[in-house]
């Protein structure tokens, strides 16, 4: 007869998978980057968007995925999104051209809201003293799924069709939709009330345009009307879209909540953070990749780079809940602050050592144990300052703050590299000091965030929900209730 304890973990298990899963999408093609234009028929710069449609994607869905988990069932939205991830895998696995490839990346991205989603089930149906540890794990999944999944990928890009990458992402999609079916109970936490369509569409347009301009920027020019005419527009539309969520009765997002310095510091230091992350996947598998005639690259292939990366996610999903078993003594402040710390001090012992590959793993495991600290404390100081009625869409604004975070890093070390190079024959390609800047900027970006999170208010252990007016009391009852929105 399965315990109490059983289930619990299993559910966690699924949740966690869940997460993983679908963080996978992110580095689902990379093997595929360099043959996508040959692969779809299409220019490079069209190719791309193959890219740039999954990150859009993820950033429109997660708070409004969030906000409708809190409104009408986390685990119904879960299963959309996983079903949504399942169809875009499918329409990858069928097409061949660009236009279907498109839909099924857009469709890929929509899914990101499982591990916000995933994260706030939790909250509803762990026990309290299990809760800091699933939460960790759960978050810590987004980059555990990108470290693991790249070797696979490449394996599978290398000794098969690449259509192959997706029927295998629709069948670990269907897997763990069938597990959540079977394992993960309903949460009974809704607020009811009306869904804010102004709101979603006014944060959307200004996500876009945001986003847009950053990652489209270098290819347009920083300078570019179009690319100075989105950065205003994201300017005014987040404006408008502020101004309309405090004067609504039933917001998208709670900015009075949200404005909170313990959840406005957790989501500025999130956006350090995501920045942190993805420069190491900017720069070890660029440079493991150059030629070793470069006097610094390692000439290695894509499936090496996969294999490099992948220990960092096994550090990270050690480090998760051994964060939370600390955080039990010492708070989840001070584990976001030592995570931070950590990843910084990876990062610069990569700018001093990259010489061999040992070294890269190295510092790769010590930015993921300082990753996975971090990550795991973030959604648990989130929830601790937010009504059980709005941890949805509170983790889904902190899942988007680390998005961004990633984004501003793609573009700012990208317009790096391709700026600070060295001839290579015809070619050029970025030079070692551009490396070097790259990741002193992460490691600054990680210090950033650690002073940011110094200002978080001192607070108990932070699987416990913060008094809030209007803060619904756990349920132990099977029946759904609805709390007034």
């Amino acid at each position: 007869m399965r315990t109490t304890t059983d289930r619990t973990n299993l559910v966690v298990a699924v949740l966690a998978l869940g997460g993983i899963a679908v963080s996978l999408m992110q580095t689902l093609i990379i093997p595929l980057i360099p043959e996508l234009p040959s692969l779809l028929n299409a220019s490079a710069g069209d190719a791309a968007w193959a890219i740039t449609a999954t990150l859009l994607a993820a950033a429109v869905a997660t708070p409004v995925v969030g906000r409708l988990g809190d409104m009408f069932g986390k685990r119904h939205l879960l299963l959309f999104s996983i079903a949504l991830m399942v169809v875009g895998s499918v329409v990858g696995a069928l097409s061949d051209s660009l236009t279907p490839m498109i839909i099924g990346r857009i469709l890929q991205g929509a899914a990101a809201g499982v591990i916000p989603l995933g994260i706030s089930l939790m909250r509803d149906t762990v026990p309290p003293e299990k809760l800091g540890s699933a939460t960790a794990l759960m978050s810590a999944s987004l980059g555990i799924g990108g470290a693991l999944g790249l070797p696979a990928a490449a394996l599978i890009a290398d000794h098969a069709d690449w259509h192959v990458l997706f029927w295998v992402s629709a069948a670990l999609g269907a897997i763990v939709g069938a597990l959540v079916v079977a394992f993960v109970p309903h949460s009974t936490v809704r607020t009811g009330g009306r869904f804010d369509f102004v709101g979603a569409v006014g944060l959307s347009a200004a996500l876009v345009s945001l986003l847009l301009a950053i990652s489209k920027g270098s290819d347009w020019g920083w300078t570019s009307g179009l690319t100075l005419g989105l950065f205003a527009a994201a300017v005014v539309l987040l404006g408008a879209w502020g101004w309309w969520e405090l004067r609504s009765a039933e917001p998208l997002v709670d900015l009075r909540i949200t404005a909170g310095r313990q959840v406005l510091f957790t989501n500025a230091a999130s956006i350090g953070l995501g920045f942190s992350m993805f420069a190491m996947s900017l720069v070890i598998p660029t440079l493991l990749q150059l030629p070793v005639v470069t006097g610094y690259g390692l000439g290695k292939s894509m499936l090496a780079v996969g294999l490099v990366m992948a220990p960092s996610g096994l550090v990270m999903l050690v480090a998760a809940p051994l964060s939370a078993k600390i955080a039990q003594v010492r708070g989840f402040k001070l584990t976001l602050i030592l995570g931070a710390v950590i990843v910084a001090v990876g990062y610069l012992s990569a700018a001093v050592m990259m010489d061999e590959i040992w070294q890269l793993v190295l510092a790769s495991c010590v930015i993921g144990a300082g990753i996975g600290f971090a990550y795991g404390s973030m959604p648990a100081l989130v929830m601790a300052a937010v009504p059980r009625t709005e941890t949805a869409a509170a983790n889904s604004l902190n899942t988007l703050m680390r998005s961004l975070g990633t984004s501003f890093a793609s573009a700012v070390g990208g317009a790096i590299l391709a700026n600070m190079t060295v001839a290579l024959g015809p070619v050029s390609v970025p030079s070692q000091d551009g490396f070097r800047v790259v990741l002193a900027m992460a490691a600054g970006a990680a210090l950033v965030a650690a002073l940011l999170a110094t200002f978080i208010p001192r607070r108990g252990t932070a699987a416990e929900p913060a008094v809030v007016p209007n803060t619904a009391a756990p349920v132990t009852s099977s029946e759904e209730v609805p709390v007034a929105g």
